[in-house]
């Protein structure tokens, strides 16, 4: 029903089971997204309009809107929720504890080591997901570049440089997503172009 919305973040919620939610102001109706930790801090409230991407899980008489900085991330979500025992939370997780490159990666090469990782997903269910997504995944990993984040090389050397200067894990992911949002980095490969937005976007969010 809804693809994307454009609008200004004006409230930050976390409740008591630690879920995360972003309030979107579109037009003078404000949208409560659920959304992973990383995006949360990715996108503090602001005047600036920024893009959401959206998927929308209708039950029952609850409607629940899920957000996501890249149509990418928001497929990825769509994927996880189709396997048995994966609910959109477990899917939130699985997104919030691995880069979407490395999410794929460990899907296709079935690492189920990695996958349970994260909190609420054993082994049983860690390989079910490899089992039933990996296949499509190795298909549409070779036809999509996941938007908003850059390649996996250019990634794993801006990790290391951002490192090196001291910024930490999760630093680094959001400082990436953040500035990966903005049309003319999307388009480049350029490491110096990368590298000089996201760190001024640490040092006004880190």
């Amino acid at each position: 029903m809804f693809a994307y919305l454009k609008g200004c973040v004006v409230d930050q919620q976390q409740d008591g089971s630690n879920r995360s939610f972003l309030v979107l102001e579109v037009q003078g109706i404000g949208y409560r997204l659920s959304v992973t930790s990383h995006l949360l801090r990715a996108y503090p409230p602001s005047s600036k309009v920024v893009q959401i991407f959206t998927h929308l899980i209708v039950r029952d008489d609850q409607l629940s809107l899920y957000g996501f900085g890249s149509a990418a991330e928001r497929e990825m979500f769509s994927r996880l929720i189709r396997v048995n025992g994966v609910g959109p939370q477990l899917a939130l997780a699985l997104l919030d504890t691995l880069p979407l490159p490395d999410l794929v990666q460990a899907i296709v090469s079935g690492n189920t080591q990695r996958l349970s990782r994260t909190p609420g997903v054993g082994q049983k269910t860690a390989e079910r997901i490899a089992l039933e997504l990996k296949a499509s995944l190795a298909a549409w990993r070779q036809h999509t570049a996941p938007a908003g984040v850059p390649t996996a090389s250019l990634q794993e050397e801006l990790e290391l440089t951002l490192l090196a200067l001291g910024y930490s894990d999760r630093e680094i992911q959001e400082a990436l997503i953040a500035v990966g949002q903005t049309t003319s980095l999307a388009q480049t490969s350029d490491p110096e172009a990368w590298l000089r937005e996201a760190i001024a976007w640490l040092s006004r969010y880190a």
